[in-house]
């Protein structure tokens, strides 16, 4: 993986870090694993805008991706990494023995040609999907299940990893992306290694048109606004805007919004950093 900085022929692209996709092996997807993905535009069933700053952008197909990874003990061919326009990180297309082909979120240094595995039998390898009961402790993880058999929801980012720091009982240990330290059962399940395309970070997109490309309309700042339209609106002359507060009076700046009472904060052991 690698980045590429282009020749300021113009404006746009004097600032614009671009991705070498160095990785990418194709640009055809997979057809049978595509479905249509409709935009809103941010308005609801009835027209009427209830999303802000939403719109335009490049026509995408959806890639359904194996985010449980529940053939177990099939071991399965990687035949290509492909860029994906829904998500930050690469994916690649994985072909069984018996020509079932399935998406899965391709983790750092995979291969073309390359054998991955998923459940008991599978070893602790780049790719392959294990309980966390089952994989060795201090090994880098990612796309970990947050409910057994639900599916991979936590570290699915480009680049984005957790650690397997203890066991004990049903209960696993685990450092999220965040730093946030918490509980989680050994029957979910997690990818060994981290994600691929961590130079995602490091791009620049040079102009605001390519903003449009990804859908998003440009974001009127709250100082600007009337008082009407936001907390921070209004004031005479160019008013600071008072304290940084969220269009429904929140605080932005380190108020915490997580509920007291929340279930599943007996499973947290050490919050996220500020």
């Amino acid at each position: 993986m690698s980045v590429k900085k282009l020749k300021p022929i113009t404006p746009a692209q004097r600032f614009r870090i671009v991705n070498g996709f160095d990785a990418i092996t194709t640009d055809k997807p997979e057809k049978s694993l595509l479905s249509p993905k409709k935009k809103t535009g941010g308005r609801n069933n009835k027209g009427k805008m209830t999303s802000r700053y939403i719109g335009g952008g490049h026509k995408k197909r959806y890639r359904i991706i194996d985010f449980k990874r529940n053939k177990f003990d099939v071991p399965s061919e990687v035949k290509s990494i492909e860029y994906d326009p829904n998500r930050s990180a690469f994916v690649a297309l994985t072909e069984f023995e018996d020509g079932e082909k399935r998406y899965i979120v391709a983790p750092s240094g995979l291969k073309i040609g390359q054998s991955v595995l998923s459940g008991k039998n599978a070893n602790p390898e780049i790719g392959n999907a294990l309980f966390l009961s089952d994989i060795p402790l201090g090994t880098i993880i990612s796309n970990i299940e947050l409910s057994p058999g639900r599916g991979a929801s936590i570290a699915r980012s480009a680049g984005s990893f957790a650690q397997l720091m203890a066991r004990d009982g049903k209960f696993a240990t685990i450092k999220l992306p965040s730093g946030e330290t918490r509980l989680i059962l050994v029957t979910c399940m997690a990818v060994i290694g981290s994600v691929s395309n961590s130079d995602h970070q490091l791009l620049v997109s040079g102009k605001a048109g390519r903003s449009r490309w990804l859908g998003r309309r440009p974001r009127t700042r709250p100082v600007a606004m009337n008082p009407v339209d936001h907390p921070m609106g209004g004031g005479e002359g160019r008013a600071s805007g008072g304290h940084p507060r969220s269009r429904n009076g929140v605080p932005a700046k380190g108020y915490r919004t997580r509920s007291k009472t929340k279930a599943s904060n007996k499973f947290i052991i050490e919050r996220r950093k500020k």
